[in-house]
């Protein structure tokens, strides 16, 4: 039996990343089957992925590094210590391995398919299988389709971290689906930097293709897409996505980072005329779906008049979810580079003000679905309240948005249940069955 203890930083990419290498290490073939274990001294093997986007994130992979590093330092039996993702697919195994020597083996990101070979050989494992550990409970999982990234957005570090963009293949996607639908999963959230970019790095590649052969598989009771830049949602693929039905859930995740034409213009946007034109574009098609953005204040050279069109944009639009960043100028990127950098207590103050205004919108569309009867899917016991139940209805991805609290009859973890929206907040919702 192989004991490991594991922290997934960052986005879900990096959770699919880790679920992929427990699974693989825990595969039937090698006979020596993974637990994981909440405690590190318990463990054989304890494994960090980290994320490095950003600059807090980055610091919050150091942290969890220098820490476990700390803790693990005095066991009489110490597991092996790795550490994958960004963090050394930013900065190089070499940096890294000199400045916290603590950590036995560095897995850089661009080797996530040669992880579970490479841990296995330090453990003495037999050969490896490709495998998954789910880590989301019995209702949701992430399907992580493709790597890397095809757009050079002034703002990013993921192109230079990642690489330029692949497609996973579609024959073990689909496979990969199967598997986790015959665990019990219902809801499948299909994750890459780029969704709408599927099948691009390939001659007649469609995202509609790999759409058609995972849409009917048994089990499926929602198909969610995460990720989708504007450019790529076209009128062939909305059009497609119209007449799909259930399970895709008209639920469009689009990173517009911002509204006005000449900041969308130095942040090297691949879409970046008129925002405006890819909500309407879908709105056409999907009237009442639920939309998130992301947008950044303060990126450089960001004028009053810029922001507040910003600020209009968000008003008018009235997104189901929003995210709001301030801007962090990441070495290497042009735009750490760019004059007029925005001072940061601007940047911060023009988030804050923007996520004030997503309250206000989100507690009035939350509002709206009061006394509703809405299917809901059952994701975990609360933490706190025995017999209540945290879920989600279809306009609520996981973990990243809001959530449906749920109680009554038949609320377990897997569950889709038809319950009756008691209450409303700011961005939750109370149901009954």
């Amino acid at each position: 039996m192989l004991r490991i203890y594991s922290q997934s930083l960052g986005c879900p990419k990096n959770r699919v990343d880790t679920e992929r290498l427990l699974g693989s290490l825990g595969h039937p073939s090698i006979g020596e089957p993974v637990v994981t274990v909440a405690d590190p001294e318990d463990a054989d093997l304890v494994f960090i992925n980290t994320c490095a986007f950003i600059g807090p994130a980055v610091e919050e992979s150091v942290r969890s590094i220098v820490q476990m590093a700390a803790d693990l330092e005095d066991l009489p039996n110490r597991p092996l210590f790795a550490v994958g993702g960004c963090l050394p697919g930013r900065y190089g195994v070499a940096e890294l391995a000199g400045e916290i020597p603590e950590v036995d083996i560095w897995l850089h990101a661009a080797d996530v398919d040669s992880w579970p070979a490479m841990l296995a050989d330090a453990l003495k494992l037999k050969h490896v299988e490709p495998g998954r550990l789910l880590s989301t409970g019995p209702s949701y999982a992430w399907l992580k389709i493709g790597e890397g990234c095809r757009h050079r957005c002034s703002f990013c570090t993921i192109p230079s971290i990642r690489g330029a963009y692949v497609s996973a293949p579609a024959d073990a996607l689909e496979a990969e689906a199967q598997a986790l639908l015959e665990q019990g999963v219902k809801e499948l959230v299909l994750v890459a930097q780029d969704v709408t970019a599927w099948g691009s790095d390939s001659e007649g590649g469609d995202l509609r293709l790999l759409l058609e052969r995972l849409l009917p598989l048994s089990g499926l009771e929602r198909l969610r897409l995460m990720y989708l830049y504007p450019a790529g949602l076209r009128d062939e693929l909305l059009s497609f996505l119209a007449s799909a039905g259930k399970p895709f859930v008209p639920y469009f995740d689009m990173p517009l980072q911002h509204a006005d034409p000449e900041i969308l213009g130095r942040m090297g946007r691949p879409f970046a005329r008129d925002p405006q034109l890819a909500v309407d574009r879908i709105r056409h098609y999907f009237p009442d779906a639920a939309l998130r953005t992301t947008l950044i204040t303060g990126f450089p050279g960001e004028t009053d008049a810029q922001f507040a069109t910003l600020a209009e944009f968000v008003a008018r639009n009235r997104f189901h979810h929003l995210g709001v960043f301030a801007y962090e100028a990441e070495d290497g990127t042009p735009a750490a580079a760019m004059s007029g950098q925005v001072p940061v207590r601007t940047r911060r103050a023009r988030r804050d003000e923007i996520m004030a205004l997503q309250r206000e919108i989100s507690e009035e569309i939350l509002s709206r679905y009061e006394g509703e009867r809405l299917d809901i899917l059952v994701d975990a016991p609360h933490d706190e309240w025995p017999g209540l139940h945290v879920g989600r209805a279809w306009f609520q991805a996981p973990e990243v948005d809001g959530v449906t609290y749920v109680s009554g009859p038949g609320v377990e973890p897997g569950a889709l249940v038809r319950a009756e929206i008691t209450e409303t907040g700011e961005y939750d919702l109370t149901a009954l069955v």
